[in-house]
């Protein structure tokens, strides 16, 4: 049996939430890499968190972790950890879509589970206007719009695009395809395409119910995974206006839930790993405000106020340099608060 805590060893309070979280998993038996695929983080993370797991509780290895997860109460014999079920991601026990097309990233498309070689450009962005409108079907004029502008296409080449496309995108062996069409235009057939776009929202949801149930970890894992679908520039290289406006609104829906899930982690109390993202998200956007002010607080936080100026500094820099302005209220009073040291704690 393992033997009881003494009273002059440290407790798991001398833990910070994500230190117990992974202890948690540790006292499960858990590998590393499962853990950080567990709780969203990155594997060499989890051996770090070990590392100060061990000098805060003063034990010697893993093995030792291990019994102080039972002796402490935080994982019962034969219970595994005790804490809140995590909320899950919805699943349905529908078959597997016949067709998934992927469009966070370079369009890709599978038909019974094989890579399916879309054709020309100008086909591919047919097929992806298809799948960013799942709910209505798609006029040819509205085709025609969305890819080609205001520079139309010599010929009628919509639907020539839409046979080829059904003849792709078939329905396993038989005649059938996955592009219906109906006196309204053209659609997707229900339950047979899965688009990475809807799964996304999917995961998001499960993270908006799972924040609600006051479970952020569960929240930053299902929000994980829905930026976990991108796959580089939504749409990449696909020509047309309707492309480019998707590109423009998918590019700032992986910022706003990459802020959001940074946000819950930064509550959460992992300062570290939100600040490493952050410093990521504000070189790719340095026109962004709202990251870098989040950046700002959560670097002063972290007690590093020279460079969360700096932060300022540069992103000051670079909207004066590329768009002629200055910056935001927000993220003048942003520096100001860090000044006077009066920043509230990031994330709340």
């Amino acid at each position: 049996m393992p033997t009881t805590a003494t009273a002059d060893q440290p407790t798991v309070t001398a833990l910070d939430h994500q230190e117990r979280e992974v202890l948690y998993a540790i006292g499960c038996g858990l590998r590393d890499a499962e853990i950080a695929a567990a709780l969203a983080i990155p594997e060499d993370a989890v051996a770090g968190h070990l590392r100060r797991i061990l000098a805060k509780l003063g034990l010697r290895d893993r093995a030792a972790a291990i019994v102080h997860a039972f002796d402490c109460g935080l994982v019962a014999p034969g219970r595994g950890p005790r804490r809140r079920a995590a909320v899950p991601v919805p699943r349905t026990s529908a078959p597997a879509p016949e067709v998934r097309v992927c469009v966070l990233g370079p369009l890709l498309a599978w038909g019974a589970g094989q890579p399916v070689d879309l054709g020309p450009l100008r086909q591919q962005a047919v097929l992806a206007v298809l799948a960013l409108c799942p709910d209505r079907p798609v006029s040819q004029r509205e085709l025609l719009d969305g890819v080609w502008g205001m520079e139309p296409p010599v010929g009628n080449v919509v639907p020539v695009y839409i046979y080829r496309l059904r003849k792709i995108l078939r329905l396993g062996d038989g005649p059938d395809s996955v592009i219906r069409r109906d006196r309204y235009g053209y659609r997707l057939a229900r339950g047979v395409v899965e688009v990475d776009v809807a799964r996304m929202e999917e995961f998001v949801t499960a993270a908006g119910v799972a924040e609600r149930a006051g479970d952020l970890a569960e929240a930053v894992r299902a929000c994980s995974r829905a930026l976990g679908l991108f796959r580089g520039e939504p749409l990449a290289a696909l020509p047309g206006p309707l492309a480019e406006l998707e590109r423009l609104r998918l590019t700032e829906r992986r910022i706003a839930l990459t802020r959001r899930k940074l946000d819950w982690q930064l509550r959460l109390g992992q300062l570290a790993e939100a600040t490493e993202e952050l410093s990521g998200l504000a070189v790719a956007h340095p026109q962004n405000e709202p990251v870098a002010e989040m950046l700002m607080r959560a670097l002063h936080n972290g007690g590093r106020q020279s460079e969360a100026l700096a932060v300022f500094d540069r992103t000051r820099r670079h909207l004066a340099d590329e768009l002629g302005v200055l910056p935001s209220e927000p993220l003048r009073r942003a520096r100001q608060a860090i000044l006077r040291g009066t920043v509230a704690t990031a994330g709340r």
